[in-house]
């Protein structure tokens, strides 16, 4: 079963706030058919410490004014975990990126197709 639509809509949403605030990397995955809690994944890279808190904030916010409040939000600074039950946000600087991998951990699941604007 792939994600519902409510989830893609939600996980587009936090793409173009992590977008807009410069993040990197952009995946989401459609995570419905391993996890029995999560339908999707996004993961997005931060180029510093400052920008991983500015992009999980300014997430929060966009997510926050359509009606949506995580159950809870863990870390700062290197990696920033967000969790809306549906929908798990993980903000990473480039190292803890490069050295979880999470992209390729659950890359046996589906991409979720992501309309980002690639002018910024």
């Amino acid at each position: 079963m792939a994600a519902s639509k409510q989830v893609k809509d939600l996980t587009q949403l936090a793409a173009s706030a992590a977008n807009e605030k410069l993040a990197t990397d952009i995946v989401a995955l459609d995570m419905s058919d391993q996890l029995i809690l999560s339908e999707a994944f996004l993961i997005c890279t931060g180029t510093n410490e400052n920008q991983v808190d500015a992009i999980a904030d300014f997430v929060f916010e966009k997510l926050a004014e359509a009606g949506e409040k995580p159950i809870r939000k863990e870390g700062k600074g290197q990696w920033v975990l967000l969790d809306y039950s549906d929908l798990v946000v993980h903000i990473q600087v480039k190292e803890l990126r490069d050295y979880y991998l999470l992209d390729r951990l659950w890359n046996d699941c589906p991409r979720i197709e992501l309309e980002l604007d690639e002018a910024r």
